[in-house]
């Protein structure tokens, strides 16, 4: 396994939409073994293949705290079949945009529709900080940016500080 550079905002490939997953070999497992190692290295909870610069659906996210069991999901074309009424607002950030934070809302509840690393497919229902994160790492399969749920003059204000740090 190996630590794999996080793409930051903004570079463009953050922006495009990532493809389905059609064969779930040993070069998707050992990606999937990757993104794990360098999400907890970052550290962060949740990690989207894109943000390694593969434009492929896939996830990986695991919101265990320090110092307990380490729970790691692997999502593989994961797809919201099911959203609560109630969104939650809360702050989020992002390994692609580190350093920066912003309020989002999101759905409470939802249920996931995913294949799993060894291709079986699988629904969660998932509520709190794991929906949260799922929703935000299925963002990223998508083109979309925490930053994209802001207000547009806290975006623009974001998005002027990454610009001058990236000059």
């Amino acid at each position: 396994m190996s630590i794999l550079n996080i793409l930051k905002e903004p570079n463009k490939l953050l922006r495009q939409k990532s493809a389905e997953i059609q064969v779930i070999d040993e070069e998707i497992k050992n990606l999937a073994k990757d993104m794990l190692e360098t999400m907890y290295n970052a550290p962060g909870i949740g990690l989207a293949a894109v943000q390694v610069g593969v434009l492929k659906r896939l996830i990986v996210v695991d919101i265990s705290k320090e110092g307990e069991k380490k729970n790691p999901i692997f999502l593989i074309n994961p797809k919201i079949v099911w959203k609560s009424d109630t969104l939650v607002n809360n702050e989020e950030g992002c390994l692609s945009i580190p350093g920066y934070y912003g309020n989002v809302d999101r759905y409470e509840s939802c249920k996931i529709e995913y294949l799993d690393i060894e291709g079986k497919l699988n629904n969660i229902n998932v509520s709190g900080l794991l929906s949260r994160c799922i929703q935000h790492e299925i963002d990223h399969c998508n083109g979309v940016l925490f930053l994209d749920h802001l207000s547009q003059l806290k975006r623009e204000i974001i998005q002027k500080k990454i610009q001058k740090n990236h000059l």
